[in-house]
């Protein structure tokens, strides 16, 4: 069979997208967890989601750096751009290796400054794939970001955790830091090829005002306020809740490492072949149903401990992985289709930031209502919240035909520019 041409391009991006997520697994699923073995309180723990506030900010930086990214005149440079932010993002985390994991605000200090530099990062690679992806290529692209992710999250919320077990602290983070720097060799052969290249002059200057001019930007901003909400308020204390029902870190970091892997990227290939086959509607009111039962389980689980401790765990896991994973694919590969070419950065930016504002302020507020209120009521408000994403959801996601959304055949309005 002949090697398609999209592959080498596919992988440059999903080993920056595992890089970024090793760092993301760390920061909300493995630390949460050493924390919470360490007897920190769970208020304090939900601090921990303020170091999504530059993944919530990054929209107003990313007209300046796809400025950067995408001169007027010369080559792209987005090779140059992620070696510098990678550079700080594997520095930042050596800091945060010597100096953790308590006292937690240094540790916080340190890891702010890995998440600023892996946000930015995260502009130049994903305004990269967008304007590099064939329009048929769209889909196995957002395959590799969601794939990615759960792969990464496997070793920074996993395999961190027995890594910690076994080694310490100092030397996991090391190693992870390590992985990170090799996880993004990939992408900068491939696209330092295209640093300083000639290339067409570029008329078109990135800018918020002209994404927030197109209709499809802000519907899709209105999508993820809505999905985020009914999926990822519960997310920051599983780790938590599976330590306080006995669990120890090397068994918790085990098992979501093996969800991850398994589970996660099981759940992303069935969310494209259901979003292929039955559109995203159903695809995005399915998921979060699904995750209404986990909580609604994981509520009865806190309140009465009427349940099998291995069946709490797998709802938990499967929860966390599989269910999330069907959903942001659908979504994410509906962005990637309303994302100009011309300055993907910046409108692919301001979905994730919406997911990144919400995700933020659900998970202070998750640490706060489960350490004063407790993780049955806070489990069932979380249910409660999936379940009302449902009807919400179904008024701004878009009617296309299943087959749009994944292929991307008529993704912008005709003046916007995509490769074919």
């Amino acid at each position: 069979m002949a090697r398609s041409p999209a592959l080498p391009l596919i992988g440059a991006i999903g080993g920056l997208y595992v890089a970024q997520s090793v760092i993301a697994g760390l920061t909300w699923s493995g630390l949460p967890a050493v924390l919470r073995a360490q007897g920190l309180p769970l208020d304090r723990i939900g601090l921990l989601s303020l170091l999504i506030l530059p993944w919530a900010l990054k929209f107003l930086w990313s007209p300046a750096l796809e400025r950067v990214r995408l001169p007027a005149a010369g080559g792209n440079r987005s090779a140059p751009v992620v070696l510098l932010g990678g550079a700080i993002a594997v520095l930042g985390l050596l800091v945060a290796g010597a100096l953790g994991p308590a006292p937690l605000l240094p540790v916080l200090a340190a890891l702010m400054v890995v998440a600023f530099a892996t946000a930015t990062v995260d502009i130049a690679c994903d305004g990269y794939a967008v304007e590099n992806l064939r329009s048929n290529d769209l889909g196995w692209g957002n395959a590799a970001q969601v794939g990615g992710a759960y792969v990464g999250a496997a070793l920074g919320g996993g395999v961190l955790l027995v890594l910690v077990q076994i080694l310490g602290w100092q030397a996991a983070i090391w190693i992870m830091a390590a992985l990170v720097a090799l996880l993004g060799l990939p992408f900068l052969a491939h696209a330092g090829r295209r640093t300083g290249a000639r290339e067409p002059a570029r008329m078109h200057r990135p800018s918020l005002r002209a994404a927030l001019a197109r209709p499809e930007i802000r519907q899709g901003l209105a999508m993820a306020a809505i999905y985020v909400v009914g999926q990822k308020t519960a997310m920051a204390m599983a780790g938590p809740f599976l330590v306080d029902q006995g669990l120890s870190l090397a068994r918790i970091g085990l098992l979501s490492g093996a969800a991850s892997l398994t589970l996660g990227l099981l759940g992303a290939l069935v969310g494209g072949a259901a979003t292929r086959a039955f559109g995203i509607r159903p695809v995005l009111a399915g998921a979060a149903a699904l995750q209404a039962l986990a909580l609604a389980l994981m509520a009865l689980q806190a309140a009465t401990a009427a349940l099998p401790l291995a069946l709490v765990i797998g709802v938990a896991l499967l929860g966390g992985s599989a269910v999330m994973s069907i959903g942001f694919v659908a979504l994410y590969a509906q962005f990637m289709r309303w994302s100009d070419p011309r300055q993907a950065g910046v409108d692919f930016t301001l979905f994730q930031c919406m997911d990144a504002a919400v995700s933020m302020v659900a998970g202070v507020a998750a640490g706060v209502m489960a350490e004063h209120l407790g993780y049955g009521f806070f489990f069932a408000l979380a249910a409660a919240l999936a379940l009302a994403a449902i009807p919400a959801m179904r008024r701004v996601a878009p009617r296309q035909a299943a087959e749009e959304v994944w292929c991307g055949s008529s993704a912008s309005s005709p003046a916007i520019p995509r490769r074919q």
